[in-house]
């Protein structure tokens, strides 16, 4: 019954969520134009706007979509004329219909956050918390038949709306405009300002993280690992990577997430933030000194005595929120032997690529060229990597695909510090799962929950260690393994075995 609730709560909530998106009027002036546009650009955007200045549109969609058009013609104008720094951004745009906006929202946007995400986190949790009543332990108990974890209507519904938020966060803003008003007061109490799209997402991924962080623990609270490590995820992703960087900035200090590691921070070479860190004095040579020596010396140290896991489990953000909103989709992930090839040659091209734009950005910041070797654009690298990896694959991919092909889609397919870690921890780490075959009973929990799509099992049966680079150590094959087969240990390296899943495969057909 109190499921029940929190269920009817939660779903009224969210749509009231969606239905803010119509919900003020918007009225462009001169003074909003004035304070938006900067000054050799504030006379072409007079004419271009001028039949919108003082108009009242009670549609959001359209007062937008006016908006859009105006500003895609004027950069039209400024590419034609190659006048780059006159170009007009997303953000422009996103600030200019904020500033527009009145109603019943811009009026009351800390009741309107309450009757929001107040309450959808309150009908969360009351869903969530009765499970701790209902005994402890895992079994493939129907989650193939549920249609909210698996390619059903539900699933896809939720994945597309999934997608749909990213397209949104990342190319059109603007549209979603009044979800960060919705944050404004958040904001304001954390950083005395209203909310820009960063904030409001990292103010989603962080509730997400904590809310489903809760259900994941109650889940998995037979083991201690589990707990521990859940625990560790939510504060590092509210504290270091959502709230420290809020306090860094109102000090006027570069803000950066302590946690975060080249390649994965992919930006942290490119000439804008070099020169923030180099012109802030001690604090931001120490950052720029930290960040190199995290994936220099950090990284192989750490992998070395305990797998990927140290990041992938119990610090990445990305993997955080993987292992708590996507975990009722881990069962999802593809197990075949030609996902695993696919897996191989995708997640190490994007390092490489990775790799040689960091090349190409600090060639053009050294040498002030903008070709590298004489005829790779340099500038054409970073964009490109930005939108096909940054943008697309690392977050429309990575989470709107959740419900479709498994909770670590980025982490397994993508992500280029995984790779680097990966290929430390299958040649040089002690760390690894180990099999007692003879106790192994087949049931194919572990298969099924491994996110990764490592099939567990066939490593099991043949009792042969699991020293994977795509393995994340999340330690989940072993806490729902009835039998206590799966252990997680750092040894030696010289004491273990890696059989590649092909050959293995084989050996057990042939059995």
């Amino acid at each position: 019954m109190l499921q029940k609730l929190g269920l009817t709560i939660f779903i009224a909530a969210f749509g009231l969520f969606i239905g803010t998106l119509g919900m003020n009027n918007y009225t462009l002036t001169d003074e909003i134009l004035e304070k938006n546009f900067k000054e050799d650009v504030l006379f072409d955007a007079k004419i271009e706007f001028a039949s919108m200045v003082d108009q009242s549109y009670s549609n959001s969609y359209t007062f937008t979509t006016e908006l859009s058009e105006g500003i895609k013609q004027l950069n039209k104008v400024y590419n034609a004329q190659q006048a780059w720094d006159k170009k007009i951004y997303e953000d422009t745009i996103l600030s200019i219909v904020k500033t527009s906006a009145n109603g019943y929202l811009f009026d009351n946007k800390g009741f309107m956050f309450f009757l929001t995400f107040g309450m959808a986190i309150f009908g969360a949790l009351l869903f969530i918390l009765p499970e701790a009543q209902k005994p402890a332990g895992i079994k493939n108990n129907g989650i193939y038949f549920n249609p909210a974890m698996t390619r059903k209507w539900l699933g896809i519904s939720i994945g597309t709306f999934l997608i749909s938020f990213y397209l949104a966060l990342y190319f059109k803003p603007q549209y979603i405009a009044n979800w960060t008003m919705l944050i404004d007061p958040v904001s304001k109490l954390i950083n005395g300002g209203e909310a820009s799209r960063w904030f409001m997402y990292g103010f989603l991924y962080t509730i997400s993280v904590l809310v489903m962080g809760i259900r994941y623990i109650i889940k998995y609270r037979h083991s201690k690992y589990q707990i521990l490590r859940t625990l560790s995820i939510m504060f590092f992703q509210t504290c270091i990577a959502f709230i420290l960087p809020e306090i860094m900035s109102n000090l006027n200090l570069p803000s950066a997430d302590l946690k975060n590691i080249w390649p994965l921070d992919y930006s942290f070479f490119f000439n804008y933030r070099l020169d923030k860190l180099l012109n802030s004095g001690a604090f931001g040579i120490f950052l720029l000194v930290w960040g190199i020596a995290l994936f220099v010396v950090g990284v192989p140290v750490m992998v070395y005595f305990f797998g990927k896991r140290w990041y992938c489990s119990w610090v990445c953000g990305c993997g955080g929120l993987a292992e708590t909103l996507g975990d009722p989709y881990r069962q999802l992930s593809d197990k075949s032997l030609k996902a695993w090839k696919i897996e191989r040659y995708l997640i190490h091209g994007v390092l490489a690529f990775a790799i040689i734009m960091t090349i190409g950005v600090l060639y053009t910041y050294f040498t002030g060229s903008y070709n590298l070797l004489g005829f790779i654009p340099t500038e054409s690298l970073k964009s490109s990597y930005g939108f096909m990896i940054g943008s697309i694959f690392s977050g429309v991919v990575g989470t709107g695909f959740y419900p479709l092909m498994g909770n670590r889609v980025w982490c397994r397919f993508g992500c280029p510090l995984a790779a680097y870690l990966g290929i430390i921890q299958r040649f040089k780490s002690k760390f690894r799962i180990t099999t007692n075959g003879g106790q192994c009973i087949s049931c194919g929990n572990c298969s099924t929950h491994c996110e990764m799509g490592i099939d567990v099992r066939a490593y099991a049966q043949k009792g042969q260690d699991i020293v994977r680079s795509s393995c994340v150590g999340c330690g989940v094959c072993s806490s729902v393994c009835p039998r206590g087969v799966l252990n997680l240990e750092n040894a030696e390296t010289g004491s273990r075995v890696m059989i590649a899943p092909d050959v293995l495969l084989g050996n057990l057909m042939e059995k």
